[in-house]
């Protein structure tokens, strides 16, 4: 019988089809030269989807059946999943709605369009209907083990997936970079360093990981009606910036100062795939296949592999979901 939750838990997932030749036409429109080879930044490889978002919803409806609501951000694109998961899951009972830029984006539509997750995060909360409890996912997360709400909330708290790191550290690293004309590039490990300075977090951060994030609209709430400034500063940059923090670190630190956090370890939880050559993701496929207990799996970046291995890591995802999924 699948587990109940305690109060009504939404997915959100955030989804591109680069391929869209609308989509692509108007990144070209507003991104110069420099943004649009940048492949952290602006370049094609970043939107580029190759079916993920498929293995991604499939997994939580097949092992997070408490979920109440799936809702799948974009920019006036539909991944069209309606028929497969009726097909596919006809007696569940979580619905999934399409929500677009404009609606999250709203008041703010002078930004518009946003090729940045990091402002599309600021906002996700913003989902009208959104529950108070919901998880956010990029849609080359893949669940591969059955899960529980209580992975993600106890109570008031929500439970996060990281370790602690020195805030002063990772400052002292960041001036050892190596500079590209004349920048040291922003990395993931910076956006949460610029989270911990925002809400006055001097001595440590949690260095997150590719898994879901267990997150509260309140939390949110709260903290930008009182720091409007800090939420219309994040959310302005159509591509990623250095300037930007990552909204999931931020409430994570919010969440710590008030007595709610509760934090796991990623060792034993996670499996992490990216493209590092043909030896790599054979050997580690192999490897995944006799893990049992790992509850997510990320496929970063899987668009940079090899056909090859790309065909060998979805048709590993879909032997750990269980069901046919046809891209």
């Amino acid at each position: 019988m699948a587990e109940t939750a305690k109060y009504d838990i939404d997915a959100v997932i955030s989804w591109v089809d680069g391929d869209d030749p609308e989509h692509r036409a108007k990144r070209r429109l507003y991104g110069d030269k420099s943004v649009l080879g940048d492949d952290e930044i602006g370049g094609e490889i970043r939107y580029k989807s190759i079916g993920e978002i498929r293995y991604c919803v499939a997994s939580l409806y097949r092992f997070a059946p408490w979920l109440r609501k799936i809702f799948i951000i974009t920019d006036n694109q539909d991944p069209c999943l309606g028929d497969f998961l009726a097909k596919t899951f006809p007696d569940s009972s979580i619905s999934l709605e399409i929500v677009d830029h404009e609606v999250i984006f709203r008041g703010h539509e002078d930004v518009l369009p946003v090729f940045n997750a990091r402002s599309i995060e600021t906002v996700m909360w913003r989902i009208p209907g959104l529950s108070e409890h919901f998880i956010y996912l990029n849609d080359d997360f893949t669940v591969i083990n059955p899960i529980s709400p209580e992975d993600f909330f106890i109570g008031d708290k929500v439970v996060a997936y990281g370790r602690w790191f020195s805030v002063k550290f990772s400052k002292f690293l960041r001036k050892l970079k190596p500079r590209s004309h004349g920048h040291v590039k922003a990395s993931f490990r910076d956006s949460m360093v610029k989270a911990a300075d925002t809400v006055g977090e001097k001595h440590f951060f949690l260095r997150l990981n590719h898994t879901p994030h267990a997150l509260k609209v309140s939390t949110y709430a709260s903290f930008y009606s009182s720091r409007p400034d800090i939420f219309r500063k994040n959310l302005s940059f159509r591509f990623r910036n250095k300037e930007q923090y990552n909204s999931a670190e931020l409430a994570f630190l919010l969440e710590k100062q008030a007595g709610r956090l509760i934090r796991r370890s990623v060792k034993g939880n996670l499996l992490y795939l990216k493209p590092h050559g043909e030896a790599y993701m054979k050997r580690h496929i192999k490897r995944f296949t006799s893990s049992t207990k790992e509850k997510f799996c990320c496929a970063n970046s899987l668009p940079y592999a090899s056909p090859e291995d790309q065909r060998a890591v979805l048709d590993w995802l879909e032997s750990r979901i269980g069901v046919k999924i046809d891209i």
